[in-house]
């Protein structure tokens, strides 16, 4: 599947990839955001609005495509292989806001930490989804991962 060259998501989907989300952050991701945008009469929605459009997530059943930036950009991606740990966070406000974060660690030297912050979906279902791709992609490469203590 061929995307023109400015569209967001212009990395290629391999044959046999699934899409398990695609999105960037909710314009309010939690409810002490949403307090604060209506104290400041609707003000503060600008600096989460440019948030919300200056990151754009793919996640699907082999990598993570981070696309950030609006004037210049940056796209980074982490093969799924490389995942060594997952976290779910959902505080109370984003779970009155059906929000959540993803926190991954990986095996990658570029990039350690993914954070997939303040998407609108269940996190902990994409959570579990993540997981299973994760093992399907290591078993698929062949990988296999020792721990040495």
């Amino acid at each position: 599947m061929q995307r023109a060259p400015g569209d967001p998501s212009a990395a290629l989907i391999e044959p046999g990839e699934e899409v398990l989300f695609e999105g960037t952050r909710a314009l309010v991701p939690s409810f002490g955001l949403l307090l604060l945008a209506i104290f400041t009469l609707g003000i503060w929605l600008l600096p989460l609005w440019w948030q919300s459009i200056g990151k754009r997530y793919r996640i699907t059943s082999r990598r993570i495509v981070i696309q950030s930036g609006l004037l210049s950009q940056r796209l980074e991606q982490v093969d799924l292989y490389r995942i060594s740990d997952y976290t779910a966070e959902r505080s109370l406000g984003q779970r009155l806001m059906g929000t959540g974060s993803l926190v991954l660690q990986t095996y990658d030297k570029t990039t350690p930490v993914v954070r997939i912050e303040g998407i609108k979906a269940d996190v902990v279902t994409l959570y579990e989804r993540l997981r299973a791709a994760t093992e399907a992609e290591k078993t698929r490469r062949n990988v296999r991962v020792v721990d040495y203590e």
